[in-house]
């Protein structure tokens, strides 16, 4: 009889688009610690709060989380959002070198994506209800890592240097308000490929903003302020030579990768703004 085959990995990631529009994670690893805030055009009002003395979630939770939603997905969306995996899986899944420092970030990143707070008065929105309720929710609603096996438990007693090194079992809970509107077809579509195929942090955010916008509507192109997009990503420079230093290699990896047709900046008197052809 032959064996089942294996299915292949799921290159389609869907994500949350009421969320993707926001900014969540610093594109950078630093240890800032400073919440972020977003104002709406139309007043909402957003902000991703930290857990006192953590910092803010980075470049590597951001792949973490887009990690998690793909794996969602290629599990049928399971209805109550529980994933479970290994982190050695995760990583090499992730494309990333396995060892005791990638098994302590990993950890250490989906305890941020439990723990950070995002907070939304009538900016975030609920796709079943239509409406822009005041929130306070979190990306991942329980997490729980086995650092030992069950199996090699009482093996691992003899060898007390291994225990931080153990890969362990991972069991998470996406946020009911994630799956809602994942499952009211509130979504923006990633391809995994190509978003691990972006080197750069900036240019992987870019990516998620720009499938989000288009997934809304926004037409063959898009046009907006430099500091408008600044607050968007979010990125912490704010003069404009600053801003397209930032920007332009991750234009290029985009324009390299096919996910846009053009990305052009544009000077009017002294404001600057960019504009992006889907």
């Amino acid at each position: 009889m032959a064996a089942p085959r294996r299915r292949p990995p799921s290159r389609t990631v869907l994500l949350d688009r009421a969320i993707e529009t926001f900014p969540i994670f610093r594109l950078s690893d630093s240890s800032d610690d400073t919440a972020v805030a977003y104002v709406t055009p139309d007043g909402g009002r957003w902000r991703v709060l930290p857990t006192p003395g953590e910092r803010l979630p980075g470049t590597f939770d951001q792949d973490v989380f887009v990690e998690l939603m793909r794996r969602f997905q290629e599990a049928g969306a399971p209805a109550d959002g529980t994933l479970s995996f290994t982190l050695h899986a995760f990583l090499r899944a992730m494309g990333r070198r396995v060892d005791g420092r990638t098994y302590e970030q990993l950890r250490a990143a989906l305890g941020r994506l439990e723990r950070t707070v995002l907070e939304s008065d009538g900016a975030w929105i609920d796709a079943a209800t239509q409406t822009r309720p005041h929130a306070r929710f979190t990306l991942l609603s329980a997490v729980a890592i086995d650092r030992r096996r069950f199996t090699d438990r009482d093996q691992l007693a003899l060898f007390p240097a291994l225990a931080s090194n153990e890969p362990g079992d991972a069991r998470v809970v996406l946020a009911h308000q994630l799956r809602d509107n994942i499952a009211a077809g509130y979504v923006s579509t990633l391809n995994a490929q190509k978003y691990t195929a972006l080197s750069s942090p900036v240019a992987r955010r870019l990516y998620r903003l720009l499938e989000a916008e288009r997934a809304g509507g926004i037409g063959p192109s898009w046009l907006l302020t430099l500091e408008q997009l600044a607050e968007r990503l979010p990125l912490t420079q704010r003069f404009p030579s600053h801003l397209q230093r930032v920007l332009q290699p991750a234009h290029e990896m985009l324009l390299a990768g096919g996910l846009i047709r053009a990305a052009r900046f544009l000077q009017d008197g002294r404001l600057w703004s960019v504009e992006y052809r889907f």
